[in-house]
């Protein structure tokens, strides 16, 4: 069993935004990727840092010296404190997996007769 908690409109939430909210007692940072959401628990496993507070940033990749590329745009938080990466769409850990944050179920839902930008986005937390 879940609780939702209203997190904002979809037109409040544009592709590439984030938003954190308290949610059921709990700091969430949710995030829009490409017009799909994503909820993680804004505490860094770590430390206990703001996790959602950081940057977000894209996967660095190198097949050697001098030549890197940028993938998953916008996919990966960084930790304000100690810089530890987190992949959004699932919370774990970039360089080791078997680190993760929590992360939640998100709903949009639209209500009555309304355009999509007034469709609400909900998290969903265990009860």
């Amino acid at each position: 069993m879940s609780a939702k908690h209203y997190v904002a409109t979809v037109g409040e939430l544009q592709p590439g935004g984030k938003r954190i909210v308290e949610a059921g007692g709990k700091s969430v940072g949710v995030y829009n990727i490409d017009g799909v959401y994503y909820a993680l628990r804004n505490l860094c496993p770590h430390q206990g840092a703001g996790l959602c507070e950081g940057v977000t940033s894209a996967y660095v990749t190198s097949s050697g010296p001098g030549d890197f590329a940028y993938t998953c745009e916008g996919e990966i938080v960084r930790c304000p404190w100690h810089q530890w990466e987190f992949d959004i769409k699932t919370g774990q850990m970039v360089v080791d997996p078997r680190m993760r944050t929590l992360t939640y179920d998100v709903s949009v839902e639209k209500y009555e007769v309304s355009v999509d930008q007034e469709a609400r986005i909900y998290v969903h937390l265990p009860a």
